[in-house]
């Protein structure tokens, strides 16, 4: 009878000082690397697909010409004063290829992960490198670059954001024909993010908010961006029923010194079969 009271009053101490080991609650589970919680694969190719504001983007506007943005007297007294030689004789040909600017150079983006955390978005346009970093990563200070810091997140299926899902195929979203025979229609710039009601559903998203950039150009005309501009960015991955991938990045700038308002964006990328047509090219002032 002692016997089996001792065995039991041993069998009870242990559950105890086991459950106080565990704090009385089960262990957490540690995050997943970003790459691994992916809810979409950016990897790859894409080429821009020139079809919002062509005509600043694929020439370079004349001078004085700020038609479309949203800048204020300061901005234009710089702009005024732009000289492209000038610019080249100081080794500032990269100004308009910094992180507000570079998503709308006509080229290629090359995407692929550098780490478990950490997203390497590459232009052959001026051959720049983005990095997008995940979790809990710190800055390691220094002077601003043209790409900056860039922190970012992974958000859960936006297909509530103005476009309607059409039915699922293996627990994947399949996006309705989008406006104009297929093609992909971008959220509209006006109103902030809300995407046409046509355009093909958004079943995944990429927040990105970069800090810390050089001073720059909005074009390459000389239209300026401070160094006090805070860059906000969605990247939305879209798919047509014929297959084709696409993604749309609405881009919100603020910029106090600058702007009188947000100056909101949406350039599109396709995604190619390969990497063949990559070309990269340095900065230019010109074109």
């Amino acid at each position: 009878m002692r016997r089996n009271i001792l065995l039991s009053a041993v069998a009870v101490c242990s559950l105890t000082v086991a459950a106080l080991g565990q704090g009385g609650q089960t262990p957490a589970t540690p995050p997943q690397p970003a790459k691994a919680a992916a809810p979409i694969d950016l990897t790859g190719t894409w080429v821009s697909i020139i079809t919002e504001d062509w005509r600043w983007r694929m020439v370079t506007p004349a001078k004085g010409d700020y038609v479309t943005l949203p800048i204020n007297a300061d901005a234009k007294k710089v702009a005024d004063a732009w000289d492209p030689a000038k610019d080249e004789a100081a080794g500032e040909q990269c100004k308009s290829y910094g992180a507000p600017a570079i998503m709308r150079v006509p080229g290629r983006l090359r995407i692929s992960w550098q780490d478990d955390n950490t997203l390497k978005v590459e232009t052959d346009a001026g051959t720049q490198t983005r990095l997008f970093h995940f979790g809990d990563w710190k800055s390691p200070g220094g002077d601003p670059t043209w790409q900056g810091d860039s922190v970012a997140a992974w958000e859960t299926p936006r297909a509530q954001r103005g476009a309607g899902v059409d039915t699922n195929i293996g627990g994947v979203p399949v996006a309705p024909e989008a406006a104009g025979g297929g093609r992909v229609a971008a959220p509209a710039a006006a109103g902030g993010r809300a995407g046409r009601a046509s355009a093909p559903a958004r079943f995944g998203s990429l927040k990105v908010t970069t800090t810390h950039m050089r001073p720059g150009y909005l074009r390459k005309n000389g239209v300026p961006y401070s160094g006090d501009a805070v860059l906000t960015e969605y990247w939305d991955l879209m798919k047509e029923p014929n297959g084709a991938q696409w993604v749309v990045i609405t881009s919100l700038l603020d910029d106090p010194k600058y702007l009188t308002m947000q100056f909101v964006t949406s350039p599109n990328f396709r995604k190619e079969p390969d990497g063949s047509k990559w070309d990269p090219s340095p900065c230019s002032s010109r074109w």
